[in-house]
């Protein structure tokens, strides 16, 4: 929760991991002192084992704090720190201190107050290139990419010991540049960015009881819109589907219940102008009947259904398109993925086309997991292997902010 008032400077937590590079970490205390920010410093007690914590009280606004116990000015110095700090940085941040944060572990100062906050955090990792690698860490570090925290670095360069590789901690003046940038509020790469998205299965109703349907369930949707809002985006979620948003963004994101295939192409078209993304991960019905004015009973025998074609939402999303504006179109397949893939991103005109094999375990409809490909036309198909959609959703994203950044056709 932002404390900073126009009459006082933003408050930054600077947690200390232990790691060789804590030394470079001094250095960014007097950066952010000199940037006017009240620094207030958290070292885990390993950390005070590479740098003296009498150095950090001196330099930053507020002698150390190392411990969750015994502060006879602040007996619960986690929640004192995160309620009361507009941003959480960790320079350096061991692989160890990376696994507890993202298994919710709270055994020492640090990481409670990680957990204790609502604000912004960045960690900035340092390791060696072998711990850098392993994929425990990556994994981790995928976990709390998904849940909104920044990363910055690592870089590759000389480490401890004499060896050189990747692992390195990002030099402390870029460290203070992320800073001011997360202060003025860059909260990820789509902060500030207007997205649009569609999700669940449209019903469309036969009579006042039955409707033509589908088995989306619309879970890849609010994956992305999860993962859309913690990138800093202003997210518009049409939705069929009646699921919770995890509670950091349940807020944020405007929630726009519809049914059938004309309320999301309304939905969608009337939001169009002021959108730089719209992505399709609904399943649109491709066809409605006649709707009857009373329920059709079995003794009346099978209704003959009528059906006519539903509209087209991504070909009118296409056809009104701005220029820099950003339509990823969805397709659900079950056989030839790859070929109807491209054939579909040629035929929709769309800038990325997202297809999955929903015939494949663990893949599409109700899972909690997806395998995806990535189709578009000026890059090679990106394979993403089978995980939890909201890490698909950072993989699909990633794609769109560089496509944004390209200034999309």
């Amino acid at each position: 929760m932002p404390s900073a008032t126009p009459s006082s400077p933003p408050r930054i937590v600077l947690g200390v991991a232990g790691g060789i590079a804590a030394y470079k970490s001094v250095d960014l205390v007097r950066r952010l002192r000199a940037l006017g920010y009240h620094v207030a410093p958290v070292l885990t007690p390993d950390a005070t084992r590479f740098v003296g914590a009498l150095t950090f009280s001196a330099l930053a606004s507020e002698p150390v704090r190392s411990s969750l116990y015994g502060d006879p000015t602040t007996p619960i110095p986690h929640t004192y720190l995160g309620q009361n700090c507009d941003l959480v940085v960790v320079a350096p941040a061991t692989a160890h201190l990376i696994a507890r944060y993202a298994m919710g572990l709270a055994d020492d100062l640090l990481c409670a107050t990680l957990l204790a906050t609502r604000a912004p955090v960045l960690i900035c990792p340092a390791m060696h290139t072998e711990m850098w690698e392993q994929p425990s860490v990556q994994e981790n570090l995928a976990t709390l990419r998904r849940r909104g925290v920044m990363i910055l670095g690592p870089e590759v360069g000389a480490l401890a010991g004499g060896d050189e590789g990747a692992g390195r901690m990002v030099e402390p003046q870029a460290i203070a540049s992320m800073v001011e940038r997360i202060i003025a509020g860059y909260h990820g790469e789509l902060t500030g960015r207007r997205v649009v998205i569609a999700a669940g299965g449209t019903r469309e109703a036969i009579d006042p009881v039955r409707v033509l349907t589908n088995r989306s369930s619309g879970r890849q949707g609010y994956a992305l819109a999860t993962v859309a809002a913690r990138l800093g985006a202003r997210v518009t979620l049409v939705t069929t589907a009646n699921l919770a948003l995890p509670l950091d963004v349940a807020r944020a994101v405007e929630v726009v219940a519809v049914e059938s295939a004309q309320d999301l192409f309304d939905a969608m078209t009337s939001r169009q102008a002021d959108a730089d993304v719209l992505m399709m991960p609904a399943a649109v019905a491709d066809f409605r009947s006649a709707v009857a004015t009373e329920k059709l009973r079995r003794g009346d025998g099978p209704p003959r259904l009528e059906l006519e074609a539903t509209p087209d939402v991504v070909a009118a999303l296409v056809a009104a398109r701005r220029v820099g504006q950003v339509i990823v179109a969805f397709a659900a397949e079950t056989s030839d993925v790859e070929a109807n893939a491209i054939a579909k991103l040629a035929r929709k005109g769309v800038d990325l086309l997202v297809a999955n094999d929903v015939s494949a375990p663990g893949v599409g409809f109700e899972h909690e997991t997806n395998e995806v490909i990535l189709v578009s036309a000026h890059q090679p198909i990106e394979r993403v292997s089978k995980r939890p959609k909201e890490e698909v959703a950072q993989v699909i994203l990633a794609r769109v902010a560089s496509l944004l950044a390209q200034g999309a056709s």
